[in-house]
């Protein structure tokens, strides 16, 4: 009965929201006059007093607050994308990966402002996608796998953040048993000939070397595999997942080519895609900031902190005098100014800087500048409705300069989405952490 009632308050809530963004849509589709609205808002003026490296302190709308309400609140109630695209005509069936760091953007932005509601809000939203009351299949699909199995990270972490909340383990053990088993599963080949047959004799390799048998050595494959044993670290404290992360990680770290701190999207496509480095920008200090104490983890601290300073640097080059980095962050021989701002990418590394400063790891002065400037500069992009522009689309390995520079850039996009909770939620909380200091 309980349960039932929360679930209508939930439901009334998400009314009111739903009736909120109907109004905040009419408003981002028409401007005064009736005109189209582009979404582009003036920059207002900082407070000259202001610091140039002030995370704390923002003009009117652009703060942390106002903007992370706007943007997880608008998660919540949403449908299932379609890899990440919520305005497409096909919705896809199942929940990939942009709908899942979405997820856990709008929990850690939830959790940040203590706000149960919206909480309560998005683990409504998960049950929803439950097909017999506890489970929704794992899907079978292998050649692919990675992109789904970060799905575990969800169930994974409402059973952590409920047991904090001193919820009894016999209501939540569920979304533990749920959770690790994509957990577990990303680590063992499938034993079904029909879906075994699907497995590349690379990731054969890979599983019996101690990998995951999904790595692929795609950029953002990096992120999706250890954010998921994260999470399964983080909800059982056994330290096989982090070790399993950590081990992951180096692996990309060795084997993914780049130059200047930035990295190639693959072997086979040399080129610096901004999001596809976002991931990497953002899965360092996420590691970094897991990892247990201890010498054995010293090994891996040690390195993932040295190329994360070195690809803050680099970044720091390439960011744009408007607070951006392009959808190619560089690309020898061709002119940086034809390459147009990326909100997703800039959003990442504008989310690793902050954390960066956040955990003493970089420059408070040199990255909280640049950390502002990006965070500002997004919100040129950010319409009435909280829906963020100029997110590149969804997009696999390219052979071209012109592929990337080309690619489609969507409105309200997950990528971007995601990433906008992230920055907001980090921010709150270096905030709080200040005001307690």
């Amino acid at each position: 009965m309980k349960w039932i009632l929360q679930r209508m308050a939930i439901a009334v809530l998400l009314l009111f929201a739903a009736l909120w963004q109907a109004s905040c849509e009419e408003k981002a589709t028409l401007g005064s006059g009736g005109k189209p609205n582009t979404g582009q808002k003036p920059s207002e003026p900082d407070d000259p007093a202001t610091s140039e490296a002030d995370l704390i302190h923002f003009p009117d709308g652009k703060d942390p607050k106002t903007v992370g309400d706007g943007v997880a609140w608008l998660f919540a109630y949403c449908d299932n994308s379609n890899w990440g695209d919520m305005h497409a005509s096909k919705k896809s069936s199942l929940t990939s990966y942009p709908d899942v760091c979405a997820w856990l953007g709008a929990f850690w932005y939830a959790e940040a402002t203590d706000n149960q509601a919206l909480f309560d809000a998005l683990v409504v939203k998960f049950e929803d996608f439950r097909t017999d009351g506890l489970h929704t299949p794992i899907p079978r699909t292998e050649g692919n796998a990675v992109d789904y199995y970060v799905f575990g990270a969800i169930p994974l972490h409402i059973y952590a953040e409920k047991k904090r909340q001193g919820v009894p383990e016999a209501e939540i053990s569920h979304y533990l048993e749920q959770g690790l088993e994509y957990a577990d599963g990303q680590w063992e080949l499938p034993s079904d000939p029909k879906y075994y047959r699907n497995i590349s004799s690379k990731a054969v390799e890979y599983h019996n070397q101690g990998y995951s048998y999904q790595t692929r050595l795609w950029i953002d494959d990096m992120f999706m595999i250890t954010a998921l044993q994260a999470q399964a670290y983080l909800a059982t404290g056994d330290e096989k997942y982090i070790k399993r992360a950590a081990e992951e990680m180096m692996l990309y770290l060795d084997q993914l080519p780049g130059d200047k701190g930035l990295y190639y999207h693959a072997a086979s496509a040399p080129f610096f895609w901004a999001r596809g480095n976002g991931w990497m920008a953002a899965g360092m200090p996420e590691m970094l900031r897991m990892l247990p104490q201890g010498a054995e983890y010293d090994r891996y601290r040690q390195r993932i902190l040295a190329e994360y300073q070195e690809m803050m640097a680099s970044l720091l080059k390439y960011q744009y005098d408007s607070g951006m980095w392009g959808q190619l962050i560089y690309a020898e021989g061709h002119d940086a100014s034809e390459m147009w701002e990326e909100t997703s990418g800039s959003a990442m590394f504008t989310y690793a800087m902050i954390l960066g400063v956040k955990n003493g790891w970089l420059d408070a002065q040199t990255y909280g500048a640049a950390a502002r400037k990006g965070w500002l500069a997004l919100q040129n992009y950010l319409l009435s409705n909280y829906e963020i522009q100029n997110v590149c689309c969804g997009t696999g390995i390219g052979s071209t300069y012109e592929y990337y520079r080309d690619r489609e850039k969507l409105i309200g996009d997950l990528h971007g989405q995601a990433a906008m909770m992230w920055c907001a939620y980090a921010l709150i909380e270096l905030a709080d952490e200040q005001q307690e200091q």
